[in-house]
């Protein structure tokens, strides 16, 4: 009896170690891990599902937000005007402020608003400082005004440019002839712009060698605003006739 009281006790220390030992948990269950891939993909999907939402609505919250902003602007030139008439409906400043730069434009492009137009600017251009100003807020109007005169961009280019297997895109300004000892060679100044629509280099680049896409003005000017994200998936050279020399094809300029 004694020996099997012997061989059945249990020493009094792994006993007490029994005791502490934490209750140990029973491995996952199919259910439990079933239920953990089914959270991982809910929340994957609401994440996707609010990104694309997110993208998705900041071009429209952008878009109303610089709408609502330019109208209440506009609308703050008449606006107080109808105030001071005891007259307050919102967007009356707006339409009437639309309605003066239309009769603007008819009486400037008469014979008598274009005369009093020239002393306004003449008067400008000898103030100091605000000739610099209204130059360059002109030069901005002549760049997209449906009337391309002579100070507006010409044809939108495309050019080798800094080196061999890079282009950039630019604005043909203007022509100039360079006489050189072989003979005459026709230049065109090409506007690239840097970092900014109005802040780059002047090349003068043989005409020979300027590809001139099929790009309206409008839209070079939105290609470079938007850093090239509406660039179209296709370019081809415009043809405007023999008189702007042989059309280099994009592939030989590599």
């Amino acid at each position: 009896m004694a020996e099997e009281k012997e061989s059945t006790s249990v020493p009094l220390s792994q006993s007490v170690a029994d005791a502490e030992d934490p209750v140990k948990s029973p491995p996952n269950s199919p259910n439990s891990s079933t239920r953990k891939a089914c959270c991982y993909v809910l929340q994957s999907w609401v994440s996707k599902k609010f990104m694309t939402g997110c993208i998705v609505l900041f071009p429209v919250a952008v878009t109303f937000f610089v709408t609502w902003w330019f109208v209440e602007f506009v609308d703050g030139f008449f606006s107080p005007l109808y105030e001071q008439l005891g007259i307050d409906i919102f967007g009356l400043g707006f339409v009437t402020s639309l309605l003066f730069v239309f009769f603007v434009g008819v009486f400037v492009s008469s014979w008598i608003g274009g005369t009093v137009f020239w002393i306004g600017e003449w008067i400008i251009k000898r103030m100091p400082f605000v000739r610099h100003i209204y130059s360059a807020s002109k030069q901005i109007s002549a760049a997209i005004s449906p009337d391309q005169n002579t100070t507006a961009f010409k044809e939108v280019a495309i050019i080798r440019h800094p080196r061999v297997g890079e282009y950039a895109f630019g604005f043909i300004t203007s022509s100039v002839t360079l006489q050189t000892d072989d003979g005459d060679e026709e230049l065109c100044s090409v506007f690239v712009p840097t970092n900014h629509l109005y802040i780059g280099d002047i090349l003068l680049v043989n005409s020979k060698d300027v590809i001139r896409p099929n790009l309206s003005i409008r839209e070079g000017i939105e290609i470079i605003v938007s850093g090239g994200m509406t660039m179209p998936q296709r370019i081809s050279p415009a043809d405007r006739g023999a008189r702007q020399g042989e059309r280099i094809p994009l592939n030989r300029l590599v």
